[in-house]
């Protein structure tokens, strides 16, 4: 019996060190789908200094978002499909429930993409995750934060 025990040990102990998958953190799961497709919008002025759903003070020459399918801290990659070019920000906010767009961007970074006149943008989104990004070819450093 001594012995059934000790080889009901040996192979429990084998089989759960045997190369089990490790889980990825959950801090480093966005989503599995890596590009959305959709329509942008920008914030009006008169959000300047409001809460964002983060806790951070609306600030019109930062570089984020408000997004409903993606968590909070994401960093994207915003493409205008018109016109092709792209601005990295980070989703600091919540759209409002009944907004049927996929993001809404901060004044300065709709700028960038040329659609404050037209007031909307078809966009591409891509996710790059939840770290900053290592590159800050498209902007500044220092207005990513």
């Amino acid at each position: 019996m001594k012995l059934l025990l000790q080889f009901f040990i040996a192979i429990t102990l084998i089989l759960a060190s045997s190369g089990a998958a490790k889980a990825q953190p959950v801090s480093e799961i966005v989503s599995d789908i890596k590009s959305y497709f959709g329509t942008a919008s920008f914030y009006a002025d008169k959000f300047a200094g409001r809460k964002t759903a983060n806790g951070d003070n609306y600030d019109p020459a930062k570089y984020t978002a408000a997004c409903n399918v993606l968590p909070l801290g994401t960093w994207i990659k915003v493409t205008n499909l018109r016109n092709n070019k792209s601005i990295i920000v980070r989703i600091n906010d919540r759209l409002h429930a009944n907004m049927n767009r996929l993001v809404d961007l901060s004044k300065v970074a709709a700028n960038q993409l040329g659609y404050v006149q037209r007031g909307l943008a078809k966009v591409k989104v891509e996710v790059l995750g939840l770290r900053r990004p290592i590159s800050s070819a498209i902007v500044g450093k220092d207005e990513l934060d």
